[in-house]
């Protein structure tokens, strides 16, 4: 019975922390298709037409995809950030072990 106490718990516990996983699993129960995890977007925002002309011509010539490129030009941004907190991170705790 303890056993399937703690099996329940941990259950929770992995739905708690991934519910958009688990509501495409209900989403199947209900349709009998899963659908996307994740889906695309249309952004608004405003950039420089000169820029924007030349980004999109550059992309033409060499066969690229615009919103690819954005996409990793936004997770590379993203994980240069998250880099730089964990080395001021470490850092901060550098200084404290100095001071004691």
């Amino acid at each position: 019975m303890a056993e399937q106490k703690t099996f329940i718990e941990k259950a929770k516990k992995v739905i708690a922390e991934n519910p958009d996983m688990f509501s495409v699993f209900e989403e199947f129960d209900r349709t009998g298709k899963f659908r996307k995890r994740t889906y695309k977007t249309r952004p608004s925002f405003t950039i420089d037409e000169d820029l924007f002309n030349r980004y999109r011509n550059y992309c033409k010539k060499n066969g690229l995809s615009m919103s690819a490129k954005i996409e990793n030009f936004i997770r590379k941004e993203l994980d240069n950030i998250a880099f730089e907190k964990l080395v001021l991170l470490e850092e901060k705790a550098k200084k404290l072990k100095l001071k004691k």
